[in-house]
């Protein structure tokens, strides 16, 4: 299961064997016996390492039923709004203002909700 999960998002991010080994200082024989599943139980550094040249949190590789395809996709989602948002020219130390922008427009329409209710 961890083999899969990281043979197929290694793939969709499109690093070959060697690439993800290199990257994460893993040896690539090593990586490949994880991926076919021979060492089913690497360590939780080597997992660590994987995640993070994949950009994934450590628990997607290691779901037993993960849904990769809704994973990835939440992920785009976030990467396109940060490339936007950067397009836009908002600087990360900006990021905080805007941030409490939207917390009091979530405020707002809790407080319209409630108020539409009554």
């Amino acid at each position: 299961m961890i083999g899969k999960n990281i043979a197929e998002i290694r793939k969709r991010r499109g690093y070959t064997l060697s690439e993800l080994a290199e990257l994460s200082n893993i040896s690539k024989s090593y990586l490949s016996n994880i991926e076919r599943n021979i060492n089913k139980n690497p360590t939780i550094d080597v997992i660590q390492k994987i995640a993070k040249v994949l950009n994934v949190d450590f628990m997607m590789l290691i779901e037993p039923d993960l849904d990769i395809d809704s994973h990835l996709y939440i992920e785009q989602e976030w990467s396109d709004l940060l490339k936007e948002l950067k397009e836009l020219g908002i600087e990360k130390k900006e990021i905080q203002e805007y941030k409490t922008l939207v917390e009091f427009i979530k405020w707002q329409k809790q407080n319209c909700n409630h108020v539409e209710k009554i």
